[in-house]
Parts: C-alpha cells; sequence; structure tokens
C-alpha cells in the first residue's frame, strides 16, 4: 500500500504506475521512460489514484470532492469506477495567474469529460462541477464526502502557511474515515531554504512533518512520510529550463536555484479516542 511519498523513477517501472497510466489514457511508463519523457505530473495522478483505489474509495456508492481540478482526467476516471464527483476550480474572473491559458483551468463540465475513460451519460449522472476557491471552501458541504483531492494545487495558494490551511479547512468536508490525498511541490535540494511566499513555494521535509504533528491535534494523521528521492542516475539528474528540451528525465527539475519533485500526501480523518477519566486513588 502506497504512503505519502517522494515521486522516483522506481515508480515508473511499478506495476500500479504501469496499470493507472493506461487507464487514464498515457502512453506505457517504459516507453516513456526511454524517450526520455518521464513526466511527475502523470506520477502524480496515477498515484492519487492508487492510494485511494487501496483504501477502497474507487467505487460505487462513493462521494468525492476534487479541488483546483483543472483538465485532468481524473474526474472522468474515477467516475467510470462509479464514484459520484464533486470538481472545483477557483472562479475564473480575471484569470490573475493566467492558469486558462496554460490549459490548467477547468470552467465547465465539458473540458472534465474524457470519453476515451466514460461514456456520456454516465458522465452526466456522476459528475458535477463548481466553482471554489481553496482559500475559501467554508460553502461546502461538512462531512459530505468519502475522499477529496488535489494535484500540485496547495502550493500555488500564495505561501506555505496557505497550503497548511487549506489542508486543515478541508478535513471537516470528509466523512469521519475519509481520505485526503494531494500532491505538491518537494525541496530535494534544502531543509533549510525554500520558496515560502509567492506564486509557487516548495514544501520542504521539515514542512510536512509539521503538518504531520499538527493534523495529529486535528483527530487525523499523514500516512508515514518516505522521503527518500531516489537514487537512480533519473533522480539524481534533473530537468531544467528550457523543460523538456535537455534530453533528461523531467522527475526532478531545477527551479529558482531548488531541485524539486512532487510528493504524495495521504491523509486520513478518524473519531478521536475516548479517554475515560480514571478514579483518582488515595493512598495513606
Amino acid at each position: 500500500m502506497l504512503t505519502s511519498l517522494v515521486c522516483k523513477y522506481e515508480h515508473f517501472r511499478s506495476d500500479w504506475y504501469a496499470r493507472w497510466s493506461h487507464a487514464l489514457g498515457y502512453p506505457p511508463a517504459v516507453e516513456i521512460l526511454e524517450t526520455g519523457g518521464s513526466h511527475r505530473k502523470v506520477w502524480e495522478w496515477c498515484a492519487i489514484s492508487q492510494a485511494l483505489e487501496e483504501r477502497g474509495m474507487l467505487q460505487p456508492g462513493k462521494v468525492g470532492l476534487g479541488f483546483a481540478v483543472g483538465q485532468e482526467p481524473l474526474s472522468s476516471a474515477f467516475a467510470a469506477r462509479g464514484v459520484r464527483v464533486l470538481a472545483t476550480d477557483r472562479p475564473q474572473e480575471g484569470d490573475p495567474d493566467g492558469w486558462s491559458a496554460t490549459g490548467q483551468h477547468a470552467a465547465s463540465l465539458d473540458v472534465l469529460f474524457k470519453e476515451n475513460l466514460i461514456g456520456k451519460r454516465e458522465f452526466d449522472d456522476r459528475v458535477t462541477f463548481a466553482p471554489a476557491d481553496m482559500t475559501n471552501i467554508g460553502h461546502l458541504k461538512s462531512q459530505g464526502y468519502d475522499f477529496l483531492w488535489s494535484s500540485c494545487a496547495i502550493e500555488h495558494l500564495g505561501s506555505l502557511q496557505a497550503g497548511v490551511d487549506f489542508i486543515e479547512a478541508s478535513l471537516p468536508l470528509l466523512k469521519v474515515g475519509g481520505i485526503g490525498v494531494h500532491t505538491t511541490e518537494y525541496n530535494v535540494s534544502s531543509n533549510a531554504e525554500t520558496l515560502a511566499e509567492g506564486r509557487d513555494v516548495i514544501y520542504r521535509q521539515r514542512d510536512i512533518e509539521a503538518i504531520g504533528q499538527r493534523l495529529r491535534a486535528l483527530s487525523a494523521r499523514l500516512s508515514r512520510p518516505d522521503f527518500d528521492p531516489g537514487d537512480d542516475p533519473a533522480d539524481v539528474e534533473f530537468d531544467h529550463e528550457p523543460f523538456f528540451h535537455n534530453r533528461r528525465s523531467h522527475i526532478k527539475l531545477l527551479y529558482q536555484g531548488f531541485v524539486t519533485t512532487s510528493m504524495l500526501l495521504i491523509i486520513e480523518r478518524y473519531n478521536p479516542p475516548h479517554i475515560q477519566h480514571q478514579p483518582v486513588l488515595r493512598t495513606l
């Protein structure tokens, strides 16, 4: 079973990656690796799907909530498994960061429907869309979802703290026993310096550990983090600008002076234990 972990080369040769990349309509992993096109975005979608499947979330009767879904295939893929999905993305008003131009923004259900993954009738019956700003999600239904997910979104909320605030605010949306699965940027090169504010931030090991500590106080747990970034040559080397033109894999990349990659975070909400107060024993 997957735990919270850092993207590395060996995952692209795993059975779970091969199965999910095929299910999502992407080329076989070996073909991608041989052409130097290994892309961590597909890894994120495969890892999210595998983590949810292993925890029994991708089956009829389950209800999922996606954040910042863009034009990703997960809404269609999950609906094809019988899941009812509420897909959300930030309101498009003004689009100050230009996400629409990059093809990473969803304005309606049309861009979420993937005809190679699900029939239109089933999609229309199981998937709905609503605008939602990840910094203000109080209007969403509390304890209404079996699982929720986001793919490399929490690092675009303005600061490291804003991403943590979203994770905390999203917990009440989950049913007890529900699962939250997120991918985010992870700093491979430093546990000290990082990008802490701005359009893009990068979480360090210390930040992930702090999230885990914070979740314990909120009746939730972060599955055991595996911070090993891998030691294959494809993990040691890194892509750099202009990306995808350097004959290097895109598992790790250099961004504003930091080597970064994706990390999967798996969070479970649980009932707080009932603590019975024992009678005080007095001794003479």
